[in-house]
Parts: structure tokens; sequence; C-alpha cells
């Protein structure tokens, strides 16, 4: 048990916990100062102090997450990473929205940018470097379909419909309730299906068979026996909820400190969805890019594509329940850049994964797409 402990409260971890702990206590102690209006200087100081606490912590918890991965094995443990991450998204997003001021485009501009920043330069950046490294990759495609079938879905339920059934680009309020109740019955029925009967489908495929769901290797990973290592696990779980509360606390003083200093500096409004998007998947940018460099590439799809999947379907039912709480107007329909970027980003997804094996070129094409996207934001 003591080794036990200590394996978990490393120096590192207490460091990270005690870190995002402190900023919140300092925070706090000084909220009548920051009521009044602060400098520019010191605006963006406290705003990159506050970022890099919540993106300390924010590695912290993909730590613990990568932990509990190795125990419970895949598709499991890359659940629980892709959902703690998503997690931390939702709770970025709802703390803009449930801030001061109105921001009805948050979601929108934050769902959007997770989108091109996974499947573009997070992938992008995973093919190129594990295509130089491999010369054979291949993803289980099986599982990969799975993703994108899903990503279809709900992307163009997000970003498309509103503009087409919804009024102002938002949906009505009896529409809205419709998609949350179809986003949660979509995202649990694949849940229950990704973790049970399909998923040998989101394995490794094996080194000397065809690429589909019936080559998942045997008997690996997901094999592995939780009940041997349960108190880990229920102490890296607490961990990680004791991480993952200090971003949730940091996250609404962040939103106002953004929001003012976008203001200030005339940056594009999307601008923010894009920094959020940046500060969460940081960690998991790293995480894939290890696994793209031990040719892991189905768990390069787990930890993109899932993570994807997650947050579109924790983030919009999440949003439109703010929404109607609050009486806010969430406006949800894309522009036609963004909806014709989205498009090619899933066809050359498709056409990514679709073949025997991946490689660099197709890595470089992703990355292509990610540059149009960020030259789209600013324009």
């Amino acid at each position: 048990m003591r080794t036990t402990v200590r394996s978990i409260l490393t120096p590192l971890a207490l460091t990270r916990l005690a870190l995002g702990w402190l900023s919140f206590g300092v925070l706090s102690a000084l909220a009548p100062l920051l009521d009044a209006p602060l400098s520019t200087g010191i605006l963006w100081l406290l705003l990159a102090g506050i970022v890099a606490v919540i993106t300390v912590c924010a590695f912290g918890v993909v730590t613990e997450a990568e932990h509990l991965a190795r125990r419970l094995g895949d598709p499991y443990g890359t659940l629980v990473l892709t959902l703690s991450i998503a997690g931390i998204e939702v709770i970025l997003i709802a703390a803009v929205m449930l801030g001061p001021g109105e921001h009805p485009t948050i979601a929108r501009d934050s769902v959007m940018a997770v989108s091109m920043i996974i499947m573009n330069l997070v992938v992008g950046a995973a093919l190129v470097i594990g295509g130089l490294r491999h010369r054979q990759l291949r993803a289980n495609r099986t599982g990969v379909s799975a993703y994108l079938g899903m990503l279809i879905v709900l992307l163009s339920t997000a970003f498309a419909l509103p503009g087409l059934l919804g009024v102002g680009g938002a949906f009505a309020p009896a529409q809205a309730i419709g998609i949350i109740a179809l986003t949660i019955l979509l995202y649990g029925f694949f849940l229950v299906r990704q973790t049970g009967a399909q998923r040998a489908d989101f394995q490794e495929v094996a080194e000397s068979a065809p690429a589909a769901a019936s080559d998942a290797r045997p008997g690996g990973p997901t094999g592995a026996r939780p009940a041997a290592h349960r108190t880990e696990l229920l102490g890296r779980t607490i961990l990680l909820i004791a991480l993952v509360l200090p971003i949730v606390l940091l996250s609404h003083d962040m939103a106002v400190l953004l929001d003012d200093g976008l203001a200030r500096a005339g940056a594009p409004v999307a601008l923010s969805g894009v920094l959020i998007a940046m500060i969460v998947f940081l960690p998991e940018t790293i995480t894939t890019v290890r696994a793209a460099l031990l040719g892991e590439m189905q768990r390069v799809s787990n930890l993109c594509h899932g993570a994807l999947v997650s947050t579109a379907g924790l983030t919009i039912p999440a949003v439109l329940t703010i929404g109607l709480l609050t009486g806010q107007h969430v406006l949800l329909a894309e522009s036609p850049v963004n909806l014709l970027l989205l498009g090619v980003t899933l066809l050359l997804t498709l056409a990514t994964f679709a073949g025997r094996r991946v490689t660099a070129l197709h890595g470089a094409a992703h990355l292509f797409v990610f540059a149009l996207y960020a030259m789209s934001v600013f324009s």
C-alpha cells in the first residue's frame, strides 16, 4: 500500500496539485483588486499565469489518465484519457458561457477549432513523424470508420443543421431539446459498443494479418486485470479529480481576462475558441506523437478521433442545455468557408485511413488543410 501511494503521489504530482490549488487561493484573495480595471500589461501577465497553471494541471490530468489507460488497456484506457480531455474542454466553454458578457459563438468556435486542430494538425504531425520512422503504419479500418461515421453525424448536426433548420443560426428551444436527447442517446450507444461487442475494432491490428476488425490482437491490453490494481486505480482517479478541480475553478477567471484581452487587442472572435482548444489538447498532442513514434496508429486514431467524438458528444448537449437554462442565444451555424474546410477534412480522413497503410504524405495533406484553416481565422 505504501509503495503504491508513493508511486502515485510523486513530487511532480504533488507540485502540480499544490500549484493549482495555491493559484486558486491567491486569485480568490486578490478578487477585490481584480474587479478594478487592469492595465493591459498586467492583464496579459495575469492571463499568461493562469493559462500556464491550467496547462500544468492539464498535463497532470493526462499523466494520471495515461497510467489508468495502461492498467485498463484499450479501448477502456484511451477512453479514460479522451473523456478527461473532453471534460476539460466542456468545463472551459461552460465557464466562458456562464461568465460576464455575451458569448454566443464560443461553443461553435471552440469545437470547430478542436476539429481542425485534432483532425489536421495533430493527426498530420503524427502521420508525418510516424511515417518517416516506420514504413508500415496501419490503423484498424473498422474502428476508424466507426469514429468517422460518428463525426459526420455529430459535426454536421452541430454546424450545418442550425443554419438550415434553426433561427438565426441557432436551434429553437424545441429543436435544442430534441438534439440534446438524440446526441446523448447516440453517444451513449457508441460508448456501449466501443467498450463491449465492438471493442476489438479499436485495438491495434496484427502485423501479419490484413487490416480488418477481426485482426485485433487477441489477448492484448484489454485483457488486463483491473481488480489486481484496485488501490492504484482508485488513488489515481482521486488524484485526477483533484487536478481537474483547479482547472474548473481557474477557468472562470481565465474566461473573463481572455475576453477582455482579445477585445483590447482587436483580435478575431474565433481566436478565443482556438486558444481554448490549444490549451486543452496540448498534453494529448504529445501523447499522440509518442504513439506515432512507436508505430501505434490505432492508438493515434483512438486519441484523436475518439477525443473529437467525445468532445462533440459532450459539448453540444452541454452548451444547448446551458442556453436553455440561461436563455442565452447559442449560435452554432458555421460559415461557408469553415463548412467547406470541415467537409474537406472528413473526406481527407476517409482517404487517409481507408488504404492498407498510412504515410507521411497523408500527414502533409492534413497539415496543409490546417494551414488553410489558420488563414481563414484571420481573414
